[in-house]
Formats: C-alpha cells, sequence, structure tokens
C-alpha cells in the first residue's frame, strides 16, 4: 500500500500563494504518476495537475495554468503544488493522488482546505 499525507493548505487573501505538499510512504516504488484534485462545496471532485513520478512535465486544468506548478522530489518521496495568484474559486478541498503499478490501485490523501478570501 501507499499512504499519503497532504499539509500546508490555510486561509490566504485573494492574489496569495500557497505551496503544498503530500508526503508519500510504503511501496512508494509502485508510483508511477502523481496529482492534485480539488473538491469544492457542492461540486464534484475535479483534477487539477498530474505529473510522472520522475518527470518533469506538469499537466494542468485550463483554469489553473501559469498560475500553478506541480513538481516532485523523488529523494524525499514528496508531491507539491505551488499555487500563485489564487483566486476566491480556487477554494476547495485538495487531495494527492498516486497511481501505481498495484493492478492499477489509485491511492488518496485525506485532504487539506485551501481557501481564498476575496
Amino acid at each position: 500500500q501507499v499512504q499519503l499525507v497532504e499539509s500546508g493548505g490555510g486561509l490566504v487573501q485573494a492574489g496569495g500563494s500557497l505551496r503544498l505538499s503530500c508526503a508519500a510512504s510504503g511501496r512508494t516504488f509502485s508510483i508511477y504518476n502523481m496529482g492534485w484534485y480539488r473538491q469544492a462545496p457542492g461540486k464534484e471532485r475535479e483534477f487539477v495537475a498530474s505529473i510522472s513520478w520522475g518527470g518533469t512535465n506538469g499537466y494542468y486544468v485550463d483554469s489553473v495554468k501559469g498560475r500553478f506548478t506541480i513538481s516532485a522530489d523523488n529523494t524525499k518521496n514528496t508531491l507539491y503544488l505551488q499555487m500563485n495568484s489564487l483566486k476566491p474559486e480556487d477554494t476547495a478541498i485538495y487531495y494527492c493522488n498516486a497511481a501505481t503499478t498495484e493492478r492499477g490501485h489509485n491511492y488518496w490523501g485525506q485532504g487539506t482546505q485551501v481557501t481564498v478570501s476575496s
């Protein structure tokens, strides 16, 4: 199994920045891709960004392109999401996801709350 623990969420004013972290443990050798998702109140969980484990190219939903940057430090088994120019519509619980080679199983963290005030 893979365990994921997010941190770094909080309350920030519009235009501000936050950096989320996701620490992976357990069978991390089975991870081949990681990503961030978010779920706002009353809405479905949506994809935000992803990166291949060991890669440098990130993929983003259009609404965060140019503002968010996903990165990974394999030596620390940690995934990051640098969020700049935050908007109130970015308010959501942010979840870390790991896709693994273990029968295609995906793992999720417990989520971290991001609140952007106007």
